[in-house]
């Protein structure tokens, strides 16, 4: 399940991806209650993405959020590992944080495995092929279709 932290990234990321023409930085405050995201646990939040490359900052009274790469280049998949870790259900499919099964008698002719391993891939290949403009993109289609 994607936690909280994830999904606040999210929103964060697309907030300050929508509003990345503006020409100036986004402040945390707008982008707390624009996304309905709890300021404090924003800040920290947003340091971690711009510690992981995501955003950069400018201190000051003009300060703010700018995105560090375009919303192309930034995947649910690197957000999500970010936060939440490994995306695999399973320790012995994760392709960064394996570790075999306690129980497993061989992971060759593991048959649970098998199908875990199916799941993972797909999962994974939705997550990466699915970034920020992807979303954006996404958003914008179904406005067209409401109206």
């Amino acid at each position: 399940m994607l936690s909280k932290k994830s999904k606040y990234a999210i929103n964060a990321l697309l907030y300050v991806s929508r509003h990345r023409n503006e020409e100036r930085p986004v402040l945390a405050s707008e982008i707390a209650e624009g996304e309905n995201i709890p300021h404090k646990f924003l800040e920290a939040i947003l340091l971690d993405l711009k510690n992981a490359g995501f955003l950069r900052s400018k201190r000051g009274r003009k300060g703010g959020y700018f995105l560090k790469v375009p919303p192309e280049d930034i995947s649910l998949a690197r957000v999500m590992r970010l936060f939440d870790g490994p995306i695999a259900m399973l320790p012995c499919v994760s392709l960064n944080y394996y570790e075999r099964c306690e129980e497993c008698k061989d992971e060759k002719t593991c048959g649970i495995r098998a199908v875990f391993l199916t799941i993972r891939d797909q999962t994974l290949k939705t997550l990466e092929d699915n970034s920020m403009a992807a979303i954006m993109e996404r958003e914008e289609a179904l406005r067209k279709e409401q109206s």
